[in-house]
């Protein structure tokens, strides 16, 4: 059986064998050295490119190298610093108010417990899945827009899915163990082959199980 029609298991199987192909050892691409780090950057990575938020926060830790910096940091100036990125005003004040809860709150440790990094502003679910999994190499399915698009596209959720409802589904399709991998392989494979705007459709082995493909002309 191929196609539209294939059995979930073994479109399931198909995924991951393409995926694997392609990313076998599939790595987060925004740069970070320490916990701190990683959390703003995830921040800083919503509604733009990680490529944009690594010029940035080279300029960023670079300057302000610690979180006591941050947590002093002049506003305007890191406005000036953010201004490459969507909504960069709100993301300067995150990231100096995540840097006085991590200083004032938390000893400077970022805390391992999903509702108070939840409670963080500028954090939402999706931010602290892609934290934990990187990190902490914790189990965790972050859904982002790459991953989204392609979780509906080859059929795993349904187009009507809310976000939280794909994040389940793809746990359900996938081993425990593997729910990290597979997130960052989606991401790749979101952002460098099925794409939103021209995706590579021709050269790409999920073609006859892909919706996209079946609705073009």
């Amino acid at each position: 059986m191929t196609g539209l029609m294939m059995k979930k298991s073994e479109r399931v199987e198909k995924i991951e064998e393409y995926l694997e192909e392609l990313f076998l050892d599939p790595k987060c691409e925004l740069n970070y050295n320490n916990d701190y780090q990683l959390l703003i950057a995830i921040m800083l990575s919503a509604q733009t490119t990680d490529k944009r938020v690594n010029m940035v926060t080279d300029v960023l830790f670079t300057k302000y190298n610690t979180l006591e910096k941050l947590k002093n940091a002049n506003i305007e100036d890191l406005e000036t610093i953010l201004r490459p990125l969507g909504s960069f005003r709100k993301k300067a004040l995150y990231v100096k108010e995540i840097a006085t809860l991590l200083v004032d709150k938390y000893q400077g440790k970022v805390p391992v417990d999903r509702d108070i990094l939840e409670s963080f502003p500028g954090v939402g679910r999706k931010t602290v899945n892609v934290f934990f999994s990187e990190f902490y190499h914790l189990p965790a399915i972050a859904v982002d827009t790459h991953v989204e698009r392609v979780s509906k596209r080859l059929g795993l959720a349904k187009e009507e899915d809310s976000v939280r409802e794909v994040e389940e589904k793809l746990k359900k399709a996938f081993k425990k163990e593997d729910w990290a991998k597979r997130h960052l392989q989606l991401v790749l494979f979101g952002r460098y082959h099925c794409k939103a705007v021209k995706p590579s459709c021709d050269d790409c082995k999920l073609k006859e199980i892909c919706k996209y493909q079946k609705k073009k002309p």
